[in-house]
């Protein structure tokens, strides 16, 4: 490609760069989901989280499904003032108890409807919120009363595998995470620092 056929395309591009950035005027917060089967929904989570603490915002951080093993998230952000609330039951297929793992996830969902009524916090994560929608812990209508009502500037991340499509509908970015190739498979243990 010659170098004025080079120029003639990139101007073309930053014009119509230039467009969208002008016709995005719209502000306040918005909800992101990060799902699929694949690695790193809540990685990209905490990267945001990350992101706006440096920012000087103020993030509340739920935490379904997690146990009690080392939290590396937990060990940086609620040093930065992040505010956490993790259930602690583990996986599902650890407990086997429904009953009480709903009661726990009804209990920590409450500090999150907390985070999500109160206009200081620019940012709260709701990390594996998927789960308790699709396993009947919480209910998907008071879940999405309250994302509909939370302050206007607040943004929200849920992350988790099959995100429920009314909460795909509520979203407005939605990123599907999907696996390639996951060292799990090849007989790789998950490592600190890495994988938690």
């Amino acid at each position: 490609m010659s170098e004025e056929r080079y120029q003639q395309r990139q101007q073309h591009l930053k014009e119509q760069v230039e467009t969208r950035v002008a016709d995005a005027t719209k502000t306040g917060g918005i909800i992101i989901v990060f799902t699929g089967n694949g690695k790193g929904k809540s990685t990209a989570a905490f990267g945001t989280a990350t992101r706006a603490v440096g920012h000087g915002r103020q993030v509340g951080v739920v935490q379904f499904i997690k146990g009690t093993w080392e939290n590396g998230e937990y060990n940086l952000l609620s040093r930065n003032g992040v505010e956490f609330h993790i259930m602690k039951t583990g996986f599902t297929w650890d407990t086997q108890d429904k009953a009480a793992d709903t009661q726990t996830a009804k209990k920590v969902w409450q500090q999150g409807c907390r985070m999500l009524s109160d206009p200081s916090y620019q940012l709260v994560i709701l990390d594996e919120l998927t789960y308790m929608v699709t396993y009947g812990y919480l209910a998907l209508d008071e879940i999405i009363t309250a994302l509909k009502d939370r302050p206007k500037n607040q943004s929200v991340i849920i992350t988790g595998r099959a995100c429920h499509r009314d909460l795909i509908a509520l979203a407005d970015t939605v990123s599907e995470l999907r696996p390639v190739k996951h060292a799990f498979d090849a007989g790789i243990k998950a490592q600190k620092g890495i994988d938690w």
